[in-house]
């Protein structure tokens, strides 16, 4: 078998083989296969795009190159939950204690964040002490005295993905659904979970920009799911406005916090109960939805879900106590009150121009190697469909020196759009994709 053949292969519109995938994974994590066939490749996939059976088989390729979790030594229900990023996005902190607290095991692995989208681990660094890469070992050992277990991504999980991934990046051949969907489903897949639950995010501040491009997506990646044996279901959910109020590190833990306690916003606790329940369906664990959210409900109502929550923070060094009063969370310095220029109606609230806002706060990252600051952020006052009045606060911006509290201000102004008349508010759910949607035909 020739790397060149199989180039040439894809670029004439041929599917390769599940042997001929294998044996170009295999080939580029080892080595032998250098950087600019492996781009060619890609280039060719790209323009020739892959079948579904392709797709399945570079995703079982890229989740064996390296280590997979065995979870089996855990007793009860494995869950992950993963999500493609979006602008406000703290759901994990509140959906994984909530199915833990009903006796789902929720085994993530997450990671940094980059760009405008903020990631878990660093959220959770807002806590003092906590450890963000666990070994092994004490990853399997939390999930199962504690029901949960989040730290970052291990380098030996799915490492073919990691070096492709890197490859695609500078060869402008990010953006294809089959080699997307191969580089989650291989992480997801190598974590060992038995049901995984999916939150697509579509609109301007998310990878997916379109509802159609997110559906085309979610289908790809359950359809995967469903091929290698996994529970697995996709919710389509919008990103055109943050989730919830809060955007930036520690500001989003505080609002995570406030709705374990059955204090936070509607969108982010409707979404957590959307994708909780199918992760209690996929378990086994509810019958229907509706019996699954009113599990869910009653595990914030009881105080369940925030005590699991506590014993997670402190399984993992940090302050049990920083959960029941987190006054002692990163405070920024300063703080700058955004007002209405008129009297109107919100129409919209662009989420891309909040994440470059709280980036010029220092609470991004704009390359890997950026430090954040983890007081930063931006807290919104009125959401899309909203009345204020002209001189009405309506974002309050978060940061530790002024002059980038000037620029985000001007950035999170610019982000809101008006309307004279009352608007609607779209739906925040857009679509549920399941095996049995049809899309694994």
């Amino acid at each position: 078998m020739r790397m060149y053949d199989l180039i040439m292969k894809k670029r004439n519109g041929q599917p390769l083989t599940k042997e001929e995938i294998y044996y170009f994974v295999e080939g580029y994590t080892s080595g032998k296969i250098p950087d600019y066939q492996a781009s060619a490749l890609m280039m060719a996939i790209y323009f020739q795009k892959m079948t579904h059976e392709e797709t399945l088989a570079l995703t079982l390729a890229m989740a064996e190159s390296g280590e997979q979790l065995d979870l089996s030594s855990i007793n009860g229900a494995k869950a992950d939950k993963h999500s493609t990023g979006g602008v406000g996005d703290k759901t994990s902190l509140v959906l994984a204690p909530m199915a833990a607290s009903l006796g789902v095991k929720m085994a993530k692995m997450s990671g940094r964040g980059l760009g405008h989208t903020g990631g878990t681990i660093d959220k959770l660094e807002s806590f003092d002490g906590f450890l963000t890469a666990l070994s092994k070992e004490q990853f399997l050992e939390n999930i199962s005295k504690v029901g949960m277990a989040i730290t970052g991504q291990t380098g030996n999980l799915a490492p073919a993905d990691k070096k492709l991934y890197a490859l695609r990046d500078v060869t402008a051949t990010v953006d294809n659904i089959s080699l997307i969907a191969s580089s989650i489903m291989s992480k997801k897949l190598a974590a060992g979970a038995g049901t995984i639950v999916l939150d697509v995010k579509c609109g301007n501040g998310a990878f997916m920009k379109t509802q159609a491009e997110a559906e085309a997506l979610a289908e790809e990646m359950v359809r995967i799911g469903t091929g290698a044996g996994r529970n697995t279901t996709a919710v389509v959910s919008g990103m055109d406005e943050p989730l919830g109020f809060a955007v930036g590190n520690a500001l989003e833990v505080k609002e995570a916090i406030d709705t374990l306690r059955g204090n936070g916003p509607n969108d982010l606790l409707e979404l957590c109960l959307t994708l909780g329940s199918y992760i209690l369906m996929g378990t086994g664990m509810a019958s229907d939805e509706k019996s699954a959210r009113k599990q869910l409900s009653e595990a914030v109502s009881s105080g369940a879900a925030l005590e699991k929550f506590a014993e997670f923070v402190e399984a993992q060094g940090g302050r049990r106590e920083q959960v029941y009063d987190y006054s002692s969370l990163p405070e920024a310095r300063f703080v700058k009150e955004i007002y209405a220029p008129k009297t109107g109606y919100i129409s919209n609230i662009r989420s891309e121009e909040v994440g470059l806002a709280v980036m010029a706060l220092g609470g991004g990252r704009e390359i890997k190697t950026s430090e954040i600051d983890l007081s930063a952020g931006v807290v919104l006052k009125k959401k899309t469909g909203s009345l204020a009045v002209e001189g009405e606060t309506i974002a309050v911006v978060h940061g530790s020196d002024e002059a980038g509290l000037d620029e985000a201000a001007g950035r999170l102004q610019a982000a809101f759009s008006w309307s004279e008349t009352p608007v609607s508010v779209p739906a925040l759910v857009k679509k549920v994709i399941t095996s049995k949607s049809g899309c694994n035909s």
